[in-house]
C-alpha cells in the first residue's frame, strides 16, 4: 500500500495528528506507564514490562498490559501516555493487517517502523502541548533477512538500533549503565539462551522498581513479557516465569 493509500486509512479510522489536538486535559492526571525492556537472546527478543500505572504522585493501576504484539513478528513495549500509546498500537496493528489483506503480502519491517515513527510525528503536537507523549520500543523479525532487531524511538519518530538491547521509561535511566555492565561480565545478550536473559531481565526491572517510584516491583503482580523468535511470538508461561522471579526476589 502507498502512504497515500495509509494516510486515507488513517482519515478512515480517525488517527491523525491535529485531529486529537483540543481540550482541556491535565498532564499532571494523564495516566503513564513505566519500565519498558528488550532483551536479545540466542534465537529471539525477550521484551519485558511492569505493571504500575501513575497518574502525578499517584498509583492508578497495577495491571497494566504494557506489551502488545502488532503481527507474528513486531512486538511493541509502550511507556509514557498510557492511553494515548494503546490508541496508536490499535491503529498500527490495523493498519499492518489493511495491508496484508489489500496487497496480500506483510508489510516490510522498514515499513512497519516507518510507520511507527510515522505515527508518533504525527503525534508531536499533543505532545508539544504536554499532554500524549509515550516512547515506545519495538522487537522486530525480519523473515526476508531472517534477522532480530531491538528499535527504539524518540518523541518525533527518531529511530534508532540497538543490537542487543533498548530500554524506556523512567525506570530505564535508574538501570541503563546496568544492560552494558552484564553485557561486558557475562557477554552478548544474543549469544545466551533465554533464561538467563529472563532473569537479568527482571533483575533490572526489580531495581528500576527499587530506584523508581513509577515503576513496579513484582512482589504481588508478575511482569508483563513476551517472546518472540522464528515461531512468532508468546507470553513466558505464568508458573515458569513465577519461580523465575521468586529467584530475583529470594536471592
Amino acid at each position: 500500500m502507498t502512504a497515500q493509500g495509509l494516510r486515507e486509512f488513517a482519515d478512515l479510522t480517525g488517527f491523525g495528528g491535529e485531529s486529537y489536538v483540543g481540550g482541556n486535559v491535565d498532564p499532571n492526571f494523564e495516566t503513564h506507564g513505566t519500565t519498558v525492556l528488550c532483551l536479545r537472546f540466542d534465537g529471539g527478543v525477550l521484551t519485558l514490562a511492569d505493571r504500575r500505572a501513575t497518574a502525578g504522585n499517584l498509583i492508578m493501576y497495577d495491571q497494566a498490559e504494557k506489551i502488545v504484539a502488532l503481527d507474528d513478528n513486531t512486538v511493541v513495549a509502550i511507556s509514557g501516555a498510557f492511553a494515548r500509546s494503546i490508541e496508536v498500537c490499535r491503529f498500527l496493528k490495523h493498519s499492518f493487517k489493511y495491508y496484508r489483506r489489500t496487497v496480500l503480502l506483510e508489510m516490510s519491517l522498514e515499513g512497519k517502523l516507518s510507520e511507527i515513527s510515522r505515527a508518533l510525528a504525527g503525534n508531536a503536537p499533543m505532545a508539544m502541548q504536554g499532554i500524549g507523549l509515550f516512547l515506545p520500543i519495538v522487537a522486530a523479525y525480519d523473515k526476508k533477512k531472517e534477522e532480530f532487531g531491538v528499535y527504539f524511538f524518540d518523541g518525533a519518530g527518531a529511530r534508532f538500533q540497538n543490537g542487543s538491547y533498548a530500554c524506556a521509561g523512567s525506570g530505564s535511566e535508574r538501570i541503563r549503565g546496568v544492560f552494558e555492565y552484564i553485557a561486558r561480565v557475562k557477554g552478548k545478550f544474543e549469544t545466551r539462551p533465554l533464561q538467563d536473559v529472563l532473569a537479568d531481565g527482571l533483575q533490572m526491572l526489580d531495581i528500576a522498581a527499587d530506584l523508581d517510584s513509577a515503576t513496579g516491583g513484582f512482589n504481588k503482580t508478575l511482569p508483563v513479557t513476551r517472546v518472540l523468535d522464528r515461531d512468532g511470538n508468546r507470553e513466558i508461561p505464568e508458573a515458569e516465569l513465577r519461580t523465575a522471579a521468586n529467584i530475583v526476589l529470594n536471592g
